[in-house]
């Protein structure tokens, strides 16, 4: 009998990379507050609003800066104002 040779395969080893890390929190802030409704609007219109945590119209709200809080003011501009806040 033949003896037999059990080899088994590792996995290459993985190569360390750079992981993205989260943006620095720089403290910028934006205030947003509601000025029209949105009866009339389009559906996703009304889910931004709630998404900015507003829902009527003279709520306030101080959000953090960010690339994607700045997209959904976009997407509903005409509904609110926007004070930089420092």
């Amino acid at each position: 009998m033949a003896e037999e040779k059990k080899t088994t395969k590792k996995a290459p080893e993985k190569k360390a990379t750079a992981k993205k890390s989260a943006p620095k929190k720089s403290g910028a802030t934006v205030t947003v507050t509601q000025t029209g409704s949105p009866i009339g609007r389009k559906e996703y219109q009304r889910a931004t609003l709630v998404g900015l945590g507003l829902n009527k119209i003279g709520r306030t709200k101080t959000l953090e800066d960010t690339p994607s809080v700045r997209g959904m003011i976009r997407k509903v501009a005409h509904l609110i104002k926007v004070q930089d806040a420092a």
